[in-house]
């Protein structure tokens, strides 16, 4: 399985995550977040983004042996979920994240069948929100999503009770809390700064920064 302390090293190496207790980022939701994951940044790396890719591959393999179908999240899975489709060798789409407002009007891009057993790839979890809509739109069109797998996830319980609902497994490369322990071994944060990291996932809507 995955090493999720390595993956966090190399997302924390080529800058894809920040984190920034005194000046907090604003999530497109509203939230205030001490964090901030842009997992494009590794796509600028070939060595990192080839071993990403791997473990990737590694947890499609093992978690989803009978896959059929991998789908992409517009915009940011799209490059991923291409990379491991093509190693994997299985067919490919894309979801938009609403229909295309000419042309055919698709909202999934590709060729697929009704019934195929499908894998969600995502750069990143956070809510899991727009995750859920991608799944519904799949389903909607006959796929049979089974898993959704992510590099990156903040670990809000909520978001893997809102998976368990949906009758998903998730899996992701790497999460919240092996990332601040890193941080801590790292000395990027320190232990006071780990409580209040810590606080801000058990109650992110309510979280205002440091007062």
């Amino acid at each position: 399985m995955t090493n999720e302390k390595a993956i966090a090293e190399k997302l924390l190496q080529v800058n894809a995550i920040k984190l920034n207790l005194k000046e907090p980022f604003t999530w497109a939701s509203g939230w205030k977040s001490p964090i901030y994951c842009d997992n494009r940044h590794i796509l600028s790396f070939p060595f990192i983004r080839d071993y990403i890719k791997s473990e990737l591959c590694n947890v499609v393999f093992e978690k989803f042996s009978g896959a059929e179908l991998l789908a992409g999240v517009a915009t940011a899975g799209i490059a991923w979920g291409a990379m491991v489709a093509d190693q994997l060798k299985l067919p490919y789409v894309y979801v938009r994240p609403k229909p295309k407002e000419h042309g055919l009007g698709n909202q999934v891009e590709g060729y697929f069948e009704k019934g195929q057993k499908t894998v969600v790839i995502e750069d990143l979890v956070s809510t899991g929100k727009s995750s859920l809509q991608v799944i519904d739109v799949l389903r909607s069109v006959g796929a049979e999503v089974i898993g959704i797998v992510s590099i990156f996830t903040y670990d809000f319980p909520i978001v893997r009770k809102s998976f368990e609902v949906a009758g998903l497994t998730y899996q992701s490369l790497t999460n919240y809390p092996v990332l601040i322990q890193l941080a801590i071994e790292k000395a990027i944060v320190s232990n006071e700064e780990r409580e209040i990291l810590l606080k801000w996932r058990d109650d992110p809507s309510n979280w205002k920064g440091i007062l």
